[in-house]
């Protein structure tokens, strides 16, 4: 007899509640010890909105981004020279990157085993600079399509983020796996599946705050109840606000209560490394360029208390 909606939930409390903290970042270094980041893709709309390139000059976007006080960069990466190119801008910009976010396509075999790779060999890359941990997103079927992943595409895919997950663990990395909005459709099905089909020591969870709120129809109800499904998975949060579902050029007060988000991280004991994703959309407010408002993202997530 298949299980009832509250046996299942119990059960999925059960499962996630016991699970610790990976042990690739537990036991070599505490997730506090990390500066707060800040994710690439908010500076890309922020230079794009201004008709600038972030990759155009790297090493000028690079000076933008550390006279605003930040200290480390999580980057979108795709191959191994991304990785080669982008070091030594690190160590000129006295950046740090304790977080990546790499691309995999996981939910086809053959393609799937060519994205592990290729992450693999990025991390390998990542060496000299002591990254501790590997955001993906696997793609959906089609970038703003509405196809859905089959059942097996999506038993495909767990079980190759369980592997790469497996594979970062003992280069010492933790594999944190990222959602944007097409993930919480058909009652969140990809989701869910990709955290209960994965094992907690592999797979652990970077959770995009407000894309997992966009997801839920603008809903708090349901990025609390994932919070409490999956909280003691959470290793990163992405950090982004909005006032009346529209993206803000600062984070702030808004939409999400993360005054609250952050005392239930806190009940169970979980502190988790802070990437700003301050990202702008079409009806974004336009009142400042990147620096200003990254000055300003970084004070207010400075003052998120724990």
């Amino acid at each position: 007899m298949g299980l009832n909606r509250r046996q299942f939930i119990n059960s999925a409390l059960l499962a996630t509640g016991s699970a610790l903290l990976p042990e690739t970042v537990s036991s070599r270094e505490s997730l506090e010890s990390f500066p707060i980041s800040c994710n690439q893709y908010d500076w890309i709309t922020f230079y794009q909105r201004d008709g600038k390139d972030w990759f155009s000059n790297l090493d000028a976007s690079l000076a933008d981004f550390a006279s605003t006080g930040l200290k480390a960069y999580e980057p979108g990466l795709n191959t191994v020279d991304d990785v080669k190119k982008l070091l030594p801008l690190l160590q000129k910009h006295k950046l740090v990157m304790p977080s990546v976010y790499v691309n995999s396509s996981l939910h086809e075999h053959d393609e799937g085993q060519k994205s592990i790779q290729t992450v693999l060999s990025i991390a390998d890359a990542l060496k000299p600079v002591n990254t501790k941990i590997v955001v993906t997103n696997p793609n959906p079927i089609q970038w703003g399509g509405q196809q859905n992943k089959s059942d097996s595409q999506l038993t495909e895919q767990a079980k190759n983020l369980d592997l790469l997950g497996a594979e970062l663990k003992k280069r010492g990395m933790t594999l944190a796996y990222h959602t944007h909005d097409v993930e919480l459709r058909a009652a969140g099905r990809e989701f869910h599946h990709m955290l209960l089909a994965t094992s907690p020591q592999n797979v652990s969870l970077c959770l995009d705050v407000h894309w997992v709120y966009r997801g839920s129809g603008d809903s708090q109800v349901a990025l609390f109840d994932i919070v409490k499904l999956y909280g003691k998975r959470i290793v990163e949060l992405h950090l982004r606000q909005s006032k009346g579902g529209i993206w803000q050029e600062t984070f702030g007060e808004g939409d999400i209560d993360y005054k609250l988000l952050m005392s239930r991280l806190k009940e169970i004991n979980i502190k988790p490394h802070l990437v700003i994703e301050q990202c702008l959309e079409k009806t974004s407010p336009k009142t400042m360029n990147a620096v200003e408002a990254h000055k300003i993202n970084l004070k207010s997530v400075s003052e998120l208390k724990f």
